[in-house]
């Protein structure tokens, strides 16, 4: 029996995946949370062989649990359950530690098979997602040959670096390129790792050295 913890924030979306997860003979969800801090304790109660994740909940959201839930129980796979295929957000959740990303919209099937993969051992992507690492791949692969740092972020990315560099609030940000606010923190914390900029300030720093912005 491969024994699941779930964690959702919304009530309707957990019951959906559990009833799938539970039509299929072997499969049994024997913890529930509603956000990061509570699926740490699940996790802690119930020692499942796996744990489905949604990178989206408030609290301690779910990029920094499955940072947390991998250091503390290294040998329980996490499959990020999300519904977003941004890039950003595929480089974050595995960068945590994230034994796979499979996409809410994803059939019964690919369920299964996301589940059986990681209890083995493997790396799960959803194929849309896997097209989306590879042209980013493709793009890192001239990294060599980069005359600026700027060449290691992508349009959009500079695009959100330019706005927040200005002293846009992310909401701002958000609303002037048409993105969701947490597309916007996705890319943001993208463009900070690609940089190794930890902090704000520094952003500024490099946005103005870079160009991008002028100091008054």
């Amino acid at each position: 029996m491969i024994r699941i913890v779930l964690a959702d924030d919304h009530t309707l979306v957990r019951t959906g995946i559990r009833l799938l997860l539970e039509s299929i003979p072997d499969m049994q969800v024997v913890g529930e949370a509603a956000d990061g801090l509570e699926a740490l304790r699940v996790i802690e109660q119930h020692r499942p062989d796996c744990v489905l994740m949604d990178l989206a909940m408030p609290g301690l959201g779910g990029v920094e649990a499955v940072r947390r839930a991998t250091a503390q129980f290294p040998d329980i796979p996490i499959l990020v359950i999300s519904m977003h295929a941004d890039e950003a957000y595929v480089h974050q959740a595995l960068t945590a530690g994230a034994t796979g990303y499979l996409l809410k919209g994803s059939d019964k099937g690919e369920l299964e098979m996301a589940v059986r993969s990681v209890c083995r051992g493997e790396t799960y992507l959803t194929p849309a997602i896997s097209e989306t690492l590879v042209a980013a791949l493709g793009r890192r692969s001239a990294l060599s040959e980069a005359t600026s740092p700027l060449d290691l972020l992508t349009q959009r990315q500079r695009e959100v670096l330019r706005l927040v560099a200005e002293g846009n609030s992310t909401k701002k940000v958000a609303a002037r390129l048409g993105l969701s606010v947490k597309t916007v923190e996705a890319h943001r914390g993208a463009i900070m790792e690609r940089l190794g900029i930890r902090d704000l300030a520094s952003l500024v720093r490099f946005a103005i050295r870079a160009g991008l912005i002028t100091h008054d």
